[in-house]
Formats: structure tokens, sequence, C-alpha cells
């Protein structure tokens, strides 16, 4: 299954705050909110959706191709992505411009105050899935330029493509008509539990008007795992507890990594989710989005040490995958 993965490729810069946010909100002041927070610390590691979504996905052994638009600071970023397996043919670099760039500082309680800056990625409309990945057999829609998002959702409709929307961190961006539009026949939409609100209160569904216009759902509850809606069953997904934390950021793009290379694989859902709820502790126990690695058989070790497979994760197992670069 050609999977092509569609979003942003940014540098993502972490910080760190030695207290919590919500001790330094005023609720009667919301309407007029000037807070500067101090940092102890700062990182800069290659991030956005797409890529983050793609390396999990390729040390999976999934071999997925990324669509987006990038900018003149990508070069270093590219070696690193294709060694891990990754297929840029269909990244376009924009010359005139950087790469997207993510700020994102977290408290003591693993809350989080982030910023985007589009770069590059202000270009994405541009791509086409005719012009670069004509042969694709499955397309992520994940955060990106709105524009694209609104592109991409028409010409996997018009193409006949099947779609998982993530529209996620642009719901916020995004009208109640265009999430409409994307949820139309979409093969499976992915939220967090505060982001399937945003969507029901744009768009006036429940969730039983979302998956009448579905595929499915998968909702993502943090600590308390995942739920997988489709085929008009309900799958309850546990957390895998991580051995450590040591950053949040990036837990849900390994999760949808994981979860996509069991549909790769045409495993049972509740495979697929439980998948994608390892991939997601090897995340929080690393600093950055794409600083965790294993080989198949670590990954399958740990998964059998959470979950009877049955067996079914032996097809892992012939496709080994090395550790990443970093």
């Amino acid at each position: 299954m050609k999977t092509v993965i569609t979003g942003s490729i940014a540098y993502d810069y972490l910080m760190s705050f030695p207290g919590r946010f919500r001790e330094h909100l005023l609720p009667d002041q919301l309407e007029k909110v000037s807070v500067s927070f101090l940092v102890d610390s700062l990182r800069r590691q290659r991030g956005g959706v797409a890529a983050n979504i793609a390396y999990t996905l390729a040390i999976l052994g999934g071999r997925p191709t990324i669509m987006a638009a990038v900018g003149q600071d990508f070069t270093e970023y590219e070696g690193f992505l294709r060694a891990q397996g990754v297929d840029t043919s269909a990244i376009v670099v924009f010359v005139e411009d950087f790469c997207a760039s993510f700020f994102v500082s977290t408290d003591q309680e693993q809350n989080q105050i982030a910023s985007f800056y589009a770069g590059a990625m202000a270009n994405a409309a541009q791509l086409t899935f005719a012009d670069l990945a004509p042969d694709a057999q499955l397309a992520l829609i994940s955060p990106n330029a709105p524009e694209a998002m609104r592109a991409y959702v028409a010409e996997c409709q018009r193409r006949e493509i099947p779609y998982i929307y993530d529209p996620s961190q642009q719901i916020i961006r995004l009208s109640g008509s265009d999430l409409l539009k994307g949820l139309e026949d979409c093969h499976l939409l992915t939220a967090n539990e505060y982001e399937l609100h945003m969507i029901a209160q744009k768009t006036g569904l429940t969730l039983d008007d979302i998956l009448s216009r579905t595929g499915g759902v998968v909702l993502t509850k943090g600590k308390e795992g995942a739920t997988i809606y489709i085929d008009e069953m309900t799958y309850d997904i546990p957390a895998v507890p991580p051995r450590s934390v040591a950053e949040p950021t990036g837990a849900g793009d390994a999760f949808r990594a994981g979860l996509i290379r069991g549909m790769q694989l045409d495993l049972p859902w509740e495979t697929c989710g439980r998948i994608g709820a390892v991939a997601a502790a090897y995340v929080l126990e690393h600093v950055g989005t794409q600083g965790h690695g294993f080989t198949s058989a670590e990954f399958v070790a740990r998964y059998r040490q959470e979950f009877d497979d049955q067996g079914a994760l032996d097809v892992l197992l012939a496709n080994q995958t090395s550790p990443p670069l970093t």
C-alpha cells in the first residue's frame, strides 16, 4: 500500500518552563492576556507532523512517501529522512523561504503553549497528488497550510484516494464547512478528545453524526489510551506506560504511525491501535519527536510484554529495521 503523508515539515524549538502555566493565568483577565515565561532550556529538533509520522512509520518498515513544501534549510533534514527509509521524492523545495517552525513551551504538568510559523509550508497548496504521487493508495491529510488541506481533500475525493483526515492543530483555522467537507467519506478521522469537541462545535455534529459520514473515528485520550470506532464496533486501546517521561511532544504522531503500519499489514483494528500505543510510549521516553529508535525485534518484544498478538506481529520481524541515525 503506497502511503502518502501530507502535512508540515518543520524545525521544533522545545522549551521547558520550571513552573505551572495555570498559576500565572488570571481567570478574570483572560480577555487581555499578557504573560512571558522565562524558560530553562531550548532545544532545536527536527519536527513537523508529516515528518514525525513518516519517521516512525519508516522505522516500523512502512516506507512512506511525504508530500510537502519545505525551504532552503531542508538539505540535512532530507538526508536524515532518506536514511530512515522515507521517500522524499514528492517534497518540493521553495528556496526563497525557510522550513516551517514550531515553538512550544512545556510546564511541570506537561501542559503546553505553542506557536507555529508556516514558512515555506504556505506554498503547499501548489502541490498535487496528480503531479507528485499519482499512485497513492492511502493518503494522510494532516496539519498543513489550510488552503493545502482543502485542496488535498478535494483531490483525494475526486481521484478516489482513501484518506485519513487529521485536522488537529488546524481546526482553529478551518471553517465548519471545511471540516464537513474533510469528514465527507474520509476513510478515518483521527483526533484527540479536545479536538473532537472543537470539530463538533464548529460543525454541529455529534459523534454518531461523524461516524455516519466517515469510515470510522480514532480518538486518542492521552494517559487513558485511545478508542477506535469503526464498522459499528468499539475498540478500547490502553496506553502503554512509558518507562520514563522525557517529552510529550509527538506521541500522537507516533500513535498515528503505528496505526497506519497496522493498516498497511491488514491487521485487526485492535492490533493496529496497540501498535500505535507502543510507538507512542517510545516517543514519550525521548526528547524530540524523532529521537526514538528501535529494531523490529525490539518493538515486537515490547508489544508482547503488554499484549498478546497471537503471532500477528511476526510479519514485522520479516522486515527488520535498524535504530535511526542521530
